[in-house]
């Protein structure tokens, strides 16, 4: 992508994204309201960036290798498997405070028996007595408490199922970034082992001119500690690339080692996608996760609000029972006695110390807060957009001039070196061209890892590895 096109997207977002922000910001008035939508699209740019296409946007790079331990980190990750866990627990939570809607049914089963001694008469008498009873209770949800009780917890199960998207967002985005920088220290060990093999070939060459009188001991000293620099500086690459390794396939839920055998079959970076969002929407930013938990959340605590404010309205509980009794056990299909019973109670809240009160005070509280992390969210969302949007832009900007800098510098070192073999210069130039060929080269790898890093978290902020099908995928959960 152009810097053009990605002004152009910057742009595009602006004024879309401040009346996500604006609206994120609005004060829910009452209760009884929802949180409302956060985006307005009629300012948006052609929604050819949606959910659909950031999905399993990991696949733009091009890489096999990366593709599949993204898509083994999502399946086996803990971390993953936690999340989802919470999904499970949410919904039997919501079906818990479903069924206080409904009336409770409950049987019993009694039985006594007594045994008397008349010492005057010397008799014995028994008696024994059986009993069957289905005893009913139901609260009538007269004002929508309950209701809102129920709302409460349906947010809270939508909030539970974002943070599980979030999760996949965030650990596709980490394995990335993580696979990135393997890959970029592989390259740059592969650039120090070339320089040795070069320093190797020009200490030799030194010796060679030594022994021929062209050149001094002090040549051969520098050359040797050229060499022997660029030789310390392969087992601190080594070891972070076993713990780079290490990292992905603890990532991926796997033991240390165990995906050496994948990660060995490229040392290429992947390649930098030509076609990332160059039209945002400004539904794109309500689309991540932590937004949508955020609302949902907020849409909790208000619902929450609600129902407490209700404790201070009457409250209608119906309770019956139907019992049979008999003097023996068998004869409880033919009872001799048959008893019933109901019973209505209207309660009220008049004196509670003001318990009622400070409760719905801290329901507010509390709603406000939701609101204010709402908001947080939204702000956090832009930010990160634009940050990563300005870093895609710089590191793209970088990578032409450094490209042109490695060309330059090669041509020097191979320059340098036919001169010093032919006695034209001496061995200071050869040694500060090859530093200065192996440092532009690496800054070239790093310049590419960090373009490719600058995609990875533009992705994650716009939300990407979530998409309605993902949705309705954990909706089973």
């Amino acid at each position: 992508m152009t810097t053009q096109s990605l002004t152009r997207t910057a742009l595009q977002l602006t004024v879309p994204a401040l009346s996500l922000l604006l609206s994120a910001c609005a004060t829910v008035s009452a209760s009884d309201k929802q949180v409302t939508s956060s985006v307005t699209t009629e300012a948006a740019a052609p929604a050819d960036t949606d959910a659909a296409a950031l999905a399993r946007w990991w696949e733009r790079f091009d890489d096999p290798v990366l593709n599949e331990l993204i898509t083994t980190a999502l399946a086996e990750s803990p971390d993953i498997r936690t999340a989802a866990s919470r999904i499970a627990e949410s919904r039997a939570v919501r079906g818990t405070t479903k069924a206080g809607l409904f009336p409770t049914l409950s049987a019993g089963v009694s039985g006594s028996g007594s045994r008397t001694r008349d010492r005057v008469s010397n008799t014995t008498s028994t008696s024994e007595s059986y009993g069957a009873s289905l005893d009913a209770s139901w609260e009538i949800d007269l004002f929508g408490q309950q209701r809102k009780t129920l709302a409460a917890a349906d947010a809270d199960l939508a909030l539970t199922r974002e943070d599980y998207h979030a999760a996949q967002v965030s650990l596709a985005a980490e394995v990335a970034s993580t696979y990135i920088t393997l890959r970029s220290t592989e390259a740059n060990l592969a650039l120090t082992r070339d320089t040795v093999a070069t320093r190797e070939q020009t200490l030799q060459l030194t010796q060679w001119r030594v022994q021929a009188g062209e050149d001094d001991a002090l040549a051969t000293r520098q050359a040797t500690s050229s060499l022997e620099q660029a030789r310390a500086s392969i087992p601190s690459l080594e070891l972070t690339v076993t713990q780079t390794r290490n990292q992905l396939a603890l990532l991926c839920g796997r033991t240390p080692g165990s995906l050496n055998a994948l990660l060995a079959s490229t040392g290429q970076l992947p390649t930098i996608p030509a076609d990332l969002a160059d039209n945002i929407a400004a539904d794109t930013l309500r689309q991540r996760p932590d937004v949508r938990s955020a609302e949902y959340a907020a849409q909790a605590a208000a619902a929450r609000t609600s129902a407490a404010k209700r404790d201070r309205l009457p409250s209608l509980k119906l309770s019956g029972s139907i019992g049979v009794q008999a003097l023996k056990a068998g004869n409880l299909p033919d009872p001799e006695t048959i008893l019933a019973s109901v019973l209505g109670s209207l309660t009220a809240p008049i004196f509670d110390a003001g318990a009622i009160r400070n409760n719905i005070a801290a329901k507010a509280e509390q709603e406000k807060q939701a609101l204010l992390a709402y908001e947080s969210s939204v702000l956090t969302a832009l930010s990160e957009t634009s940050d990563a949007l300005a870093a895609v832009v710089a590191n793209s900007d970088r990578l032409a001039p450094l490209q042109k800098a490695a060309d330059a510098a090669r041509e020097s070192e191979r320059l340098a070196n036919l001169q010093y073999r032919s006695g034209e210069t001496d061995l200071l130039t050869l040694l500060d061209a090859q530093r200065t060929h192996l440092s532009v080269q690496q800054q070239l790898v790093s310049a590419n890892a960090d373009e490719l890093t600058a995609h990875v978290q533009l992705y994650k902020a716009l939300g990407g590895g979530w998409s309605p099908e993902t949705a309705d995928a954990t909706a089973s959960l």
